[in-house]
């Protein structure tokens, strides 16, 4: 493979990264490129020993996304690392993926339970003390302000969960890469020999 194949291939895999990000990374590999060449190597075996372009960009794509999500803390930052590591390999995604989405079903469940308790506890609160609660007005409003308590407390428990799930798929991302990392390299380092 060519200079040209290689960075034309790692470009296009770059695709929706913020434009500065994906410059800096080409320029990286086009400086790997110039090293190589002048230690004497041809462009295909500088092109063997970096890999294969699809997969680096595949991991640059997912370490830029766990880094945005280090970073913003937003669903939108969340849900792009979440797609960024499930992207990493077709093996994680048929073990992941049943297991996010009963995760993320569970979630999604809870949030909308917390939802419902809130805005019940909402309605105890106004309208129990003019409905006759049992107990009188007064176990009406506590009522309804500890429905609501209540439904804020499991919601702020449900996001710190979700962000500690968020965090463990960035982890187990990483050591995944981490782990496959040195048994890729030797595999394209004995290519070049």
């Amino acid at each position: 493979m060519t200079r040209a194949e290689f960075l034309s291939r790692l470009k296009r895999g770059l695709v929706g990264l913020p434009t500065h990000t994906a410059a800096e990374i080409v320029a990286d590999y086009e400086s790997h490129f110039d090293d190589g060449v002048q230690d004497g190597r041809t462009e295909a075996e500088v092109a063997a020993a970096l890999g294969d372009p699809d997969r680096l960009a595949r991991e640059l794509r997912a370490e830029a996304t766990a880094q945005r999500w280090t970073q913003e803390r937003n669903p939108s930052a969340a849900a792009a690392a979440v797609f960024a590591v499930l992207g990493l390999g077709a093996i994680d995604i048929l073990i992941l993926l049943p297991l996010l989405m009963g995760v993320v079903g569970a979630l999604f469940g809870v949030v909308v339970a917390v939802i419902g308790v809130f805005i019940g506890g909402g309605v105890v609160f106004v309208a129990g003390p003019f409905a006759g609660f049992p107990g009188g007005a007064l176990a009406a409003l506590l009522c309804g302000l500890g429905l609501m308590a209540g439904a804020t407390f499991v919601g702020a428990l449900t996001a710190l969960v979700t962000v500690w799930l968020v965090n463990g798929l960035i982890w187990f991302a990483r050591l995944h890469y981490r782990l496959l990392k040195p048994a890729l390299e030797p595999q394209a380092a004995g290519e070049t020999a």
